[in-house]
């Protein structure tokens, strides 16, 4: 069974352009949201000290702050989309792994499960395969 809505194919087109807008700019928003925390409520230290007591290297946590960083930024920009979406869902799947997996699937379990960053890894791969969408800097 097919859902069908009868609008002209411009008008579809246009839909698809703005709904990838909406996942680029809100997925970009709360990565900087993301690195935000890490940066002031948590600090740089405390972050690095979370990595380390969860069995990663220190240094690896500036770079995932820096990649939240810019890369939330690259997102609401629009600069080069397919490719940010698809390194920054490569920090999401290391936080399944550590520090998320132990504590279960549901993230409203204790230490957070990973359901919450196994969907918005999912929502990247959708945005990368939808591109940059509508007013990005990558438009051409």
């Amino acid at each position: 069974m097919t859902l069908s809505i009868n609008t002209p194919a411009s008008a579809s087109a246009s839909q698809a352009e703005l709904a990838a807008t909406l996942l680029r700019v809100t997925s970009g928003v709360w990565f900087l949201l993301h690195a935000g925390l890490k940066i002031f409520v948590f600090t740089p230290a405390g972050t690095v000290g979370f990595f380390q007591s969860i069995g990663l290297p220190g240094p690896l946590a500036y770079v995932v702050i820096l990649a939240e960083l810019l890369g939330g930024l690259a997102l609401i920009a629009g600069y080069r989309t397919r490719i940010v979406a698809l390194g920054l869902s490569v920090i999401l799947l290391g936080s399944i792994y550590a520090p998320h997996f132990s504590a279960g699937f549901f993230f409203s379990n204790e230490g957070g499960g990973w359901e919450f960053p196994a969907f918005w890894a999912i929502t990247l791969w959708a945005l990368a395969l939808l591109g940059d969408g509508a007013y990005a800097l990558g438009k051409r």
